[in-house]
């Protein structure tokens, strides 16, 4: 059986996409713990972080610090928080989001409801962003 991110990465479930490449996407969680929290997933179903080589491990990185870069500009954070949790969903996903203080870092006070118009303006300021520090070949339309 799929796990819910391959079902949103077919196009089954909807998702708010900042980055797509033929490895690896990025689209906002619907539970943020900041606004403009984004997750990388590859595309190849893979449930522990450990199981990664090298290189691939290395390319999600690349891909979770430009969308941290993004964030970062995007709500002129101090930092971009990035973790990996991975206990809800069995396939890997890196958390990258705007982070103000240590407080930011506790997953337990995300929003379990944000709006839909939150969430599309998040798309939209990454999106931007991402474009604007020049990786427009993996921002989707």
């Amino acid at each position: 059986m799929p796990s819910v991110f391959s079902t949103i990465i077919a196009g089954d479930l909807p998702g708010r996409f900042v980055w797509e490449d033929d490895e690896f996407v990025a689209f906002l969680t619907i539970v943020p713990i900041t606004p403009g929290h984004t997750l990388v997933v590859p595309r190849k179903e893979i449930d522990q972080w450990q199981d990664l080589d090298a290189d691939t491990f290395a390319r999600l990185n690349l891909v979770a610090q430009r969308i941290g870069q993004a964030v970062r500009q995007a709500w002129d954070a101090p930092r971009a928080g990035l973790f990996i949790a991975g206990l809800e969903v069995p396939h890997l996903h890196v958390h990258v989001f705007p982070a103000f203080t240590m407080a930011d870092f506790d997953i337990s006070g995300a929003d379990p409801n944000p709006s839909p118009e939150s969430l599309d303006e998040a798309q939209s300021k990454i999106k931007q962003a991402l474009r604007d520090l020049g990786h427009t070949a993996n921002v989707p339309n």
